[in-house]
């Protein structure tokens, strides 16, 4: 295992970080329903990443993460807490609310984390989050008390995670990319402010979707090519461990597939919008153009039923604003020149086919 600097925090962390959805037990209604494992295992699963030189540990609150936050804290009372790096979150973006959720989380976790995150930050709750007394506030305060040790925001929107890379009162930041949506991650790669904080990283794999078409060892050094301390990877099983840490450790780099390389095997079985997600793009109406198209990929990549959930709310609206829109901004802020009308009535069809 290799290690990094967590910005300016002073800590080294190991590239490869423990993500502990897989390891939760319970009723997670945000959730699929297929994580079930018991207290011994997950410790096992835990203890076999922490011997292969795994130090952070990611989660969040009960009940986000079914018991994982439980988990985690037996684990660390087990191989001496000193010995780890705990990373935690909370969505929730007033200071009151999230004042005590790191209280909850620290009783629930029988000690204190490193890292702790405001999760989920989207633009409805932008401003309550920064704003004086929002949850960024609490955080600092929270870590003048020593409650914690540093600060963060956690977003899958750029825009937010900029805002955070220049707000002195964050610490650590954890956004989400891959090998095929790279388009955040080479816009922090640009942008020299991101250097001064600790990046996590998440969605390594796209909930597991993408470790059907790419090696494990070419998702992660996908990610760690950018200039990030951490990429996180969800693990519940010793083999899922050994191929994203035993396979990794030691090796030397690799070269990362272009996003066109990236395009063509994915075309062996469907068509491809070619977005990356840079969110770039902006609709006068307000539709989030490259979530729509992440959940058109996201159908082709094995996870139907939900991105057709997902689709199914607003396409066929966002698809008639698209036709009558007369400006087409987004066309023109796109730097794929994805035609961005005719990738939407696209997606209309698919969710009419199967609805």
């Amino acid at each position: 295992m290799k290690y990094r600097r967590l910005g300016k925090t002073g800590l080294e962390v190991s590239e490869i970080g423990f993500g502990t959805i897989p390891i939760l037990k319970g009723n997670v209604p945000v959730l699929p329903d297929y994580y079930d494992l018991e207290e011994e295992e997950a410790l096992a699963v835990m203890e076999h990443a922490f011997r292969l030189g795994c130090n952070l540990y990611d989660t969040a609150i009960v009940p986000e993460y079914g018991d994982a936050e439980l988990k985690l804290g037996k684990f660390a009372a087990r191989v001496g807490r000193e010995k780890l790096i705990i990373s935690d979150k909370a969505r929730f973006f007033g200071g009151n609310e999230m004042y005590q959720a790191v209280l909850t989380s620290c009783e629930n976790l029988g000690t204190s984390a490193d890292l702790y995150f405001v999760h989920q930050v989207d633009g409805d709750h932008e401003e309550e989050v920064f704003r004086p007394g929002g949850a960024l506030d609490a955080l600092t305060e929270l870590k003048a008390e020593g409650r914690i040790r540093y600060a963060g925001i956690a977003s899958h929107y750029y825009d937010i995670l900029f805002r955070g890379a220049r707000d002195s009162r964050v610490d650590v930041l954890q956004g989400s990319g891959n090998l095929l949506e790279r388009g955040m991650l080479d816009r922090m790669r640009e942008e020299p402010l991101f250097r001064e904080k600790g990046i996590l990283i998440n969605k390594v794999c796209a909930a597991g979707i993408l470790t059907d078409f790419f090696p494990v060892r070419t998702l992660l050094h996908t990610v760690l090519s950018c200039p990030v301390s951490c990429a996180l990877i969800g693990l519940g099983t010793p083999g899922q461990v050994d191929a994203a840490m035993g396979r990794y450790a030691g090796d030397g780099p690799e070269s990362v597939p272009s996003f066109d390389e990236v395009l063509s095997v994915l075309e062996r079985d469907y068509e491809p919008i070619p977005c990356d997600r840079c969110q770039r793009c902006r609709c006068p109406y307000g539709t989030e153009i490259h979530t729509v198209f992440r959940q058109y990929q996201y159908y082709f990549l094995g996870k139907e039923y939900w991105a057709l959930k997902k689709l199914d709310l607003g396409i066929e609206q966002s698809a008639e604003l698209c036709r009558k829109c007369g400006e087409m901004p987004c066309m023109e802020m796109c730097p794929r020149g994805i035609r961005i009308p005719e990738m939407m009535e696209r997606v209309r069809r698919l969710v009419k086919e199967h609805r």
